[in-house]
């Protein structure tokens, strides 16, 4: 009799554990899912907007049930900080899509280098060798250096850029007295 009861109360302990567990898996998918910085089209001005989502309050929320989301972050604040945040519908919808570096992954892809033309390929996020865009005055820049909000407008005027080449032309520009051109000759 003691022993069917252990056995009883051990089944009823560990499923607890297992739904705990559970649990806290999806408030972990929910925090990283929403952590990064998104771009959102603002409903009130049609503009792009740079936003983050408070994810550690949707992580905790999501322990109990579905999360509420609040924004913690917008380019458009202080303001517009009074807004109905009506752009979290777009979030809710598709959140991997709103996410600054699925924007601009998307636009990397299947581009090629505007100098030496090799293709642009994945974007390595953890590594730090990153694309970079070339400005209509032909001055290289790295796109995290651009607001996240400008973005959409900046890919629309400037071309992609390799790594590589941009810091060549980054050391070109900064150290021209380094610099030697030579003309490039052909093997016989």
């Amino acid at each position: 009799m003691h022993n069917m009861l252990y056995l009883l109360l051990y089944a009823v302990l560990g499923l607890g554990v297992a739904s705990l567990l559970f649990r806290v898996g999806v408030a972990a998918r929910t925090y990283f899912r929403l952590k990064d910085k998104m771009l959102v089209t603002c409903p009130e001005t049609h503009e792009a907007a740079a936003v983050e989502v408070d994810a550690t309050r949707a992580a905790e929320q999501s322990i109990l049930g579905e999360p509420h989301l609040r924004l913690s972050e917008c380019s458009r604040w202080p303001e517009r900080q009074g807004c109905g945040q009506e752009c979290l519908s777009q979030i809710e919808a598709t959140p991997e899509d709103c996410l600054v570096r699925t924007v601009v992954a998307r636009w990397y892809a299947g581009k090629a280098c505007a100098y030496c033309g090799k293709a642009i390929g994945g974007i390595d996020w953890l590594g730090g060798l990153r694309p970079a865009l070339l400005d209509p005055d032909r001055k290289t820049v790295q796109w995290d250096q651009i607001r996240p909000e400008k973005l959409p407008e900046v890919f629309s005027k400037y071309a992609a850029v390799c790594w590589n080449c941009h810091i060549t032309e980054t050391f070109r520009r900064e150290h021209p007295e380094l610099v030697v051109e030579r003309p490039w000759r052909k093997a016989s």
